[in-house]
């Protein structure tokens, strides 16, 4: 396995036979990988996402009002189109991917909608708002452009959002869980679990939006040692609900994984969970 941080760099390893195979092509010219006779493109439905945490413990995050207006003040599908080029779907800030047990997809859907926006502004008392955005494509591919997207369509909303284009270069250390908001990626759980306690139980190390609620926090215990199945969901559904409507998490997209091989390697079923077929590409791929 070879680092080639460069994904054009990666791209012209993979078209000149040097690697056989790559992750995480360049999607705006996933096109140009497409016309190699040689290759083969794979792009699998899984867990992951690319997110936006709001610092619940910072102002103006601290309103839940904000929170909700933020949340409906930027076009989820138009970043799904113009950032991942169709390989994903739009979020709806519940971090759970539809194909997980248990996932519920509150209500209502969380999309573009400048009457929304007004509305939760003037519950937090404001005609307006100015904020900060920390972008870098370390975040994600593509982040800088889809936070401008962003800044786009929330100025029309009575947003305005400062994108500050960040050094890639130290961002997980001096950005991430640093900055009042910035973009992010999770690889997702593969179960509810497994996803709330990691990123959004009270107090959890990668609690990255600092959100705190006794009622989820209660409910993810108490689900944990349910074994009845149809009260297990109830209470899992409930949770996903809080979250929806209060927490500082923005799901912006569920990413597909995207990757590239030469013909001259197979593979069967490919994982879910991530790249590189769920970690499992060293013994379940072969050369034909």
């Amino acid at each position: 396995m070879l680092t080639i941080a460069d994904v054009v760099a990666r791209q012209n390893a993979l078209n000149s036979g040097d690697v056989h195979f790559m992750d995480r092509p360049d999607l705006k010219t996933l096109g140009l990988l497409q016309r190699n006779t040689g290759l083969k493109i794979d792009s699998v439905t899984g867990f992951a996402h690319y997110v936006a945490p709001m610092n619940v413990t910072i102002a103006p995050f601290d309103d839940p009002n904000v929170r909700n207006a933020v949340k409906y003040c930027f076009n989820r599908e138009e970043l799904v189109k113009k950032i991942l080029f169709g390989h994903g779907k739009a979020g709806n800030d519940d971090p759970m991917a539809p194909s997980i047990k248990f996932a519920s997809n509150p209500k209502p859907i969380h999309k573009y909608d400048p009457d929304k926006v007004k509305f939760h502004l003037k519950k937090a008392g404001l005609t307006s708002l100015k904020i900060d955005l920390s972008a870098s494509d370390a975040a994600f591919p593509g982040a800088v452009d889809a936070a401008v997207l962003m800044q786009q369509s929330a100025k029309k909303a009575g947003i305005d959002i400062n994108v500050i284009r960040e050094p890639s270069d130290g961002y997980w250390s001096n950005v991430w869980m640093k900055k009042p908001w910035c973009l992010s990626y999770w690889g997702g759980r593969p179960t509810v679990d497994w996803m709330m306690t990691t990123a959004y139980k009270g107090g959890a190390d990668w609690n990255d939006t600092f959100w705190k609620n006794a009622r989820f926090d209660e409910l993810l215990s108490k689900a944990r040692a349910e074994t009845d199945e149809a009260k297990r969901a109830a209470m899992y559904a409930e949770m996903q609900q809080i979250l929806h409507d209060d927490g500082g998490i923005i799901v912006l997209m569920f990413n597909d994984f995207v990757t590239a091989h030469s013909k001259k390697v197979a593979h069967g079923k490919l994982n879910s969970n991530y790249d590189h077929d769920g970690g499992h590409i060293y013994r379940r791929w072969w050369f034909v």
